[in-house]
């Protein structure tokens, strides 16, 4: 079914349009090359993935800071799989983890391809929970950040989905209308009910083909957004 009545496509930017979990293994590999730290990467990655997600959903709900989150998700996935380290050497991780995160530029299959095919169609626009600096260098180092009109963070809206403040915001720096825009993204909670609770249409990009309310419009593939349109 085509939807014919918007003007603009709202995108989250991880786990959505940038692949997360395939930068976030790569950063990881060289870090633990580089600090000499005997660690499987992939059994680490194996349970950061989960634990990095509960984490995130603290920060989003406001109960832990920046730092508690980037802190502490390291350190949860080191005590699981029984490895010591310090706090000297979770800071040196984490630092080094957000500088080399956005270097890598992994997109899921068939990105570049819908936002060829959106650019001439609507304007297009990001709101990300992702801090200011990195999910803008994510955007450049992946070389998509010229499809984009605006670019929404929650520090620049003072606030993360699903608040209605960071939709509010990114509707009006686009400068359209809430029911001619349609969010697009991977969390039911935060993209989804987030944005329908603002008044704008939504898709669930399902990758892993969750269990979702059967009145949530959802999708596989990115390249199905163009059948819906």
């Amino acid at each position: 079914m085509k939807i014919t009545n918007k003007r603009a496509v709202f995108f989250d930017l991880d786990h959505t349009l940038w692949d997360f979990e395939k930068n976030s293994a790569l950063a990881f590999q060289v870090i633990f090359e580089e600090l000499d730290i005997k660690v499987s990467h992939q059994e680490f990655n194996k349970h950061y993935s989960p634990i990095n997600a509960k984490y995130w959903k603290l920060y989003r709900d406001g109960e832990i800071t920046q730092q508690e989150l980037r802190y502490g998700r390291l350190k949860d996935t080191f005590l699981l799989i029984d490895f010591t380290a310090d706090d000297i050497l979770l800071e040196r991780i984490s630092q080094r983890y957000i500088r080399l995160l956005p270097e890598n530029n992994n997109l899921f299959e068939g990105a570049v391809e819908v936002l060829d095919y959106l650019k001439g169609k609507y304007s297009l626009h990001i709101i990300t929970n992702g801090p200011d600096e990195v999910q803008e260098r994510k955007l450049k180092n992946a070389n998509i950040d010229h499809y984009f009109d605006t670019i929404t963070n929650s520090e620049l809206a003072g606030c993360k989905k699903p608040h209605a403040g960071i939709f509010e915001y990114a509707l009006k720096a686009a400068n359209v209308d809430r029911k001619e825009s349609i969010m697009i993204g991977d969390c039911i909670e935060a993209d989804v009910q987030g944005a329908i609770d603002c008044g704008m249409e939504a898709i669930f990009f399902n990758e892993h083909n969750l269990e979702a309310p059967a009145s949530i419009m959802q999708i596989n593939h990115l390249l199905e957004i163009k059948k819906i349109l």
